[in-house]
């Protein structure tokens, strides 16, 4: 039997805030497609209060494909969106947008044997922020002007208003 005990385990960590749930934010969104095809967003979720506000706490992902389009509508519900009948919206009308998101490290092994970890969203690890001591998730920019008519009680834009 052979060890070399001055060998290091190749890792790398990209693990930057703690398990646990926390008001997160997208702070981008990168459009893409999966291998088999389907329409794939990828969204950075950031901090957006508490402790590690501002720190990234993960990457996720929406796919729109019939596999993924449980899940698409469960994220879109907590992020405020519509998520019943026919919608169209970009990925713009996410960025800036809030829910509550579960937070959690998830290890795998790369191509190289290298072992990385980093934070991931579980399936369910996205719910709506409620309005009891939560900050109500941002609206996306209306892509029209509004007149002051057609904005809610409270300056914001009507829901039933949104161009989707």
């Amino acid at each position: 039997m052979e060890i070399d005990f001055d060998a290091t385990d190749r890792m790398t960590n990209f693990v930057t805030v703690p398990a646990g749930t926390y008001v997160c934010r997208i702070a981008e969104i990168r459009p893409g497609t999966t291998r088999a095809g389907d329409e794939r967003w990828s969204m950075r979720l950031v901090v957006a209060e508490g402790q590690h506000v501002g720190k990234q706490a993960a990457w996720d992902s929406l796919v729109f494909s019939t596999r993924g389009r449980a899940r698409a509508r469960m994220v879109l519900q907590a992020l405020g969106l519509p998520a019943t009948g026919k919608v169209q919206f970009e990925p713009s009308d996410l960025e800036g947008r809030a829910a509550l998101v579960e937070i959690r490290p998830a290890e795998y092994q790369s191509p190289t044997g290298e072992v990385v970890r980093r934070n991931e969203v579980p399936y369910d690890g996205f719910r709506a922020m409620s309005n009891e001591g939560s900050p109500p998730a941002p609206r996306a920019a209306p892509r029209t002007a509004r007149s002051p008519e057609a904005l809610g009680p409270n300056g914001d834009v009507d829901p039933n208003d949104i161009p989707f």
